[in-house]
Formats: structure tokens, sequence, C-alpha cells
């Protein structure tokens, strides 16, 4: 899992379901246009990424299965990552 600006995170399948209720409130925060509650739902589901998974070497060159916006994104540049099923599919 890559946060863009910022580096790739390995994501153990176990955390997987907590991330994707994280992503399902910003999505709805999204949904409702209410950008305290999306960067503040930002921030978590980032911290959570941080918190859980394991950082990648800068040097390692692998694909990101799935792209975050970095910390500072608006619900503007967002909207269009959140299409569909949100930032991580499930």
């Amino acid at each position: 899992m890559r946060i863009l600006g910022e580096g790739q995170y390995e994501i153990a399948d176990a955390h997987l379901a907590e991330l994707n209720e994280l992503d399902a409130a910003l999505q709805s925060a999204a949904d409702r246009g209410d950008e305290a509650a999306f960067a503040a739902g930002l921030r978590t589901l980032l911290a959570a990424v941080r918190a859980r998974g394991t950082p990648l070497p800068d040097d390692a060159i692998v694909p990101s299965d799935l792209i975050l916006p970095g910390e500072e994104s608006t619900l503007r540049e967002v909207r269009e990552l959140l299409a569909g099923e949100g930032l991580i599919p499930g």
C-alpha cells in the first residue's frame, strides 16, 4: 500500500477488515461533502496504515496494489479516487 508523497507499507491481510471500515467512514464523509469529517477520516486511515503496516525501504521498487492520498489532500482532490469501492476495495 502506498501513501502518496510518503512511501510504501506492507499490510497483512489480517488488518484489511479494519482498514476497510475506516475507508467506508472516509467514503461516507466524502459522499456527504463533509470536509472536516473527511480530513479526520483520512488522518485516521493513514495513521492505521502506518501503525499496522511495515514500511518498505525507500530503495525497494515494488508495485503497490493500493494507493492512498497524502495526509494534506483535500476532499476535492480525492473525490475521483473514492469512486466505486473507495480507496480499499472489498
